[in-house]
């Protein structure tokens, strides 16, 4: 399905060690379907691409996936920080899920929102509480859907830091997806798992949501994409 190449726009998605198995391909096909005409490639330690400076240059999107604990795979993709940060900022953009959108905080992380990323478990009136697999509730564009959950971060918004778009908040009102810009690129980060297929959910013994679709996933990709002006193909 993916590196079909010819004229196709390069959308990067990282596999590694930083990474949870599953988390990486989920990601590729919910790009692979989306409306933008993507050539989607892997990038990373063992794959034929690496992250770094001339291979996310050619590229109009980065993709961070879901992963473990943040301090670990910050460890893993620390040296790449810098190319990263200077990719999105010269135009490219960032898209992260779950660990990626920790990773695109600053404690640690990549810097590029205006603000930080923090555990959703731990804030006033979060739920679910703990670190388990869940389904959590969000208001996306104004609806109430459920979504895969594991672990994920709301983002702590500074205004004084630039404007940032709230696509959907938690129950107890935090952000739970966000799009921003980021010098000449733009960011999109979304704390819980939208591009999670039904096998997400019944592999852990969890009851598959009936609203469960992918449009979530591809508003945030839309979002993103939007800023900068790109054409979507269809």
């Amino acid at each position: 399905m993916f590196g079909r190449g010819g004229d196709r726009r390069l959308a990067l998605v990282y596999r590694g060690p930083a990474a949870t198995d599953g988390c990486p391909e989920a990601v590729a096909e919910a790009l692979a379907r989306s409306r933008w005409d993507l050539d989607v490639r892997f990038v990373g330690p063992k794959e034929r691409l690496a992250l770094e400076p001339a291979v996310l240059a050619s590229a109009v999107l980065y993709a961070q996936p879901g992963g473990g604990e943040l301090k670990k795979a910050w460890r893993k993709l620390r040296k790449q920080a810098p190319a990263v940060q200077e990719y999105v900022a010269g135009g490219g953009r960032y898209l992260g899920f779950c660990l990626g959108g920790y990773l695109a905080g600053e404690t640690p992380g990549f810097g590029l929102l205006p603000g930080d990323a923090d555990q959703f478990v731990s804030s006033p009136g979060a739920w679910p509480t703990h670190t388990d697999d869940a389904v959590a509730t969000v208001v996306w564009d104004g609806r109430r859907r459920q979504v895969f959950f594991q672990d994920g971060a709301w983002f702590d918004l500074d205004p004084t830091r630039g404007p940032a778009e709230v696509l959907a908040t938690y129950e107890n009102g935090l952000p739970a997806a966000v799009v921003a810009p980021f010098g000449a690129g733009a960011v999109g980060v979304v704390g819980p798992h939208p591009e999670a297929t039904p096998d997400w959910f019944t592999d852990v013994g969890l009851p598959v949501p009936a609203d469960l679709r992918a449009d979530l996933t591809q508003d945030l990709v839309d979002r993103v994409m939007r800023i900068g002006q790109v054409t979507p193909t269809r």
